[in-house]
């Protein structure tokens, strides 16, 4: 399809919508006072009414572009998971456009390039004191772990270590924000701290107390070296992690606490009575609590973004592991799913999409702990489904769909299993169209200059 008859077919209502409205005068080198797009000569527009047309053009994509979509956690603590490539088309068959690793790992990354996958690429905790020490070895580690694989790969954002602040290390905990600092610095003097975020990720136990999320702090001790981050993150326009587990209150207390309200099925719901608010499901009540606890340490900072960068539920565990059953990972992860295409956000930001990465693509048999701990996965390391995941994901590495494309009509719109647990959107399958649509537009309007 032509950009002149996408703008035909998609756009002209619009365009022609604005620039014959009041708001959008035409300069008086134009006669016309009613244009068609056929008639339309942007060169002929006054600079301002270029810039409005332009921007106008922007607000209406950046909406249509903003269609929230899934985020896999890849770990890959074992020793029986498939080469990387393999794994390409899983994430295909779940639709799923970023990835988050805890390493550079150079397999991973040369694997995935010019797939269009945005990667979280992760600096281990032993590496960051050395790094906050030292900025010219965090400006070699960006050049060592990161150049190689850009721009193939679509790297997006760094985390600095994992749950550092409620670890037990105090010269790590000490070191977080200055390597935070450091790793960004060295971004910038390559040109690429517009590009590559840096942020970290925190574990909920960084709270105080979570609930009611209206009444939520965090911890005194942890406040010295979460305001530094915070202000980092404000600074440089990065997001907020938080790992979060509803899975974990319902094993400590599973008598107490309703299984319909931590699985995202129908339940009666939670009032706030500090907020007003109510909540039904503790995942968006956990990722609010965090919101409250910003805002009242650090009211300046209220505005970070919070994504979720791990959440999930085990398909297995031990005796004594309440609810880690197949059946309740699918539930819990596959109304997860439905919520993410929803493009919702919580009820104290409900016009915010909530990003969320599942915890995780593969079962890892090297996990140390809880029996639990090494049955998170979607997949088994042969992939093939852990559970059932409905229409997404059957057959194994050798029978799941490569395609990241809708092929016919009747596949845009969602995917839906029978039970009606998994249901992932597909409006994101337009979205390359959108973009032809934007950069025509964009290119008509930077044609009118010359």
């Amino acid at each position: 399809m032509s950009y002149t008859t996408i703008i035909h077919t998609f756009w002209h209502p619009f365009i022609i919508f604005i620039i014959n409205s009041p708001l959008f005068p035409l300069s008086s080198s134009s006669s016309s006072s009613s244009l068609s797009l056929n008639t339309l000569n942007i060169s002929k527009f006054t600079m301002q009414n270029q810039i409005l047309l332009l921007l106008f053009i922007l607000t209406i994509s950046i909406n249509t572009l903003s269609t929230n979509s899934l985020g896999i956690n890849y770990g890959q603590v074992a020793d029986n998971l498939p080469p990387p490539s393999s794994v390409i088309p899983l994430l295909r068959s779940l639709k799923a456009t970023r990835v988050k690793l805890y390493d550079t790992d150079p397999r991973v990354l040369s694997a995935f390039a010019n797939t269009g996958i945005e990667f979280i690429v992760g600096l281990p905790d032993n590496s960051v004191p050395r790094l906050a020490r030292d900025s010219s070895a965090a400006g070699a580690w960006i050049r060592s772990a990161i150049l190689p694989h850009l721009p193939n790969t679509k790297i997006v954002a760094i985390t600095v270590g994992n749950e550092v602040l409620t670890g037990t290390d105090a010269t790590l905990i000490k070191s977080l924000a200055p390597a935070m600092v450091n790793l960004h610095s060295a971004l910038a003097s390559l040109g690429l701290d517009t590009k590559i975020s840096i942020t970290t990720a925190h574990s909920l136990a960084v709270l105080d107390t979570s609930f009611p999320p209206s009444g939520s702090t965090f911890r005194k001790d942890l406040i010295p070296y979460i305001l530094p981050t915070l202000n980092f993150l404000q600074k440089t326009g990065s997001p907020f992690l938080i790992n979060a587990y509803p899975y974990f209150a319902y094993k400590a207390d599973s008598k107490s606490v309703n299984l319909n309200y931590v699985l995202f099925e129908p339940n009666a719901g939670v009032s706030d009575s500090g907020s007003g608010l109510r909540y039904d499901n503790m995942l968006h009540a956990q990722v609010d609590a965090v919101r409250t606890a910003i805002k009242k340490v650090s009211p300046n900072n209220s505005n970070v973004e919070i994504r979720v960068s791990e959440t999930g539920w085990p398909s297995g565990g031990d005796d004594d592991e309440a609810g880690a059953t197949p059946e309740n990972a699918r539930r819990y992860n596959g109304n997860l799913m439905k919520l993410i295409s929803q493009s919702k956000g919580t009820p104290a930001a409900p016009n915010q999409p909530l990003q969320v990465y599942v915890f995780a693509l593969f079962n890892e048999n090297l996990k140390p702990g809880p029996a639990s701990e090494r049955n998170y996965g979607l997949f088994r390391p042969d992939g093939s489904p852990a559970y059932d995941l409905g229409a997404v994901g059957k057959g194994g590495l050798g029978n799941v769909s490569t395609g990241g494309v809708a092929d016919s009509p009747a596949q845009i719109g969602e995917v839906s299993s029978p039970t009606g647990y998994y249901s992932i959107s597909s409006s994101k399958i337009l979205k390359p169209l959108c973009v032809e649509i934007l950069c025509a537009l964009v290119m008509a309007i930077v044609g009118g200059f010359y």
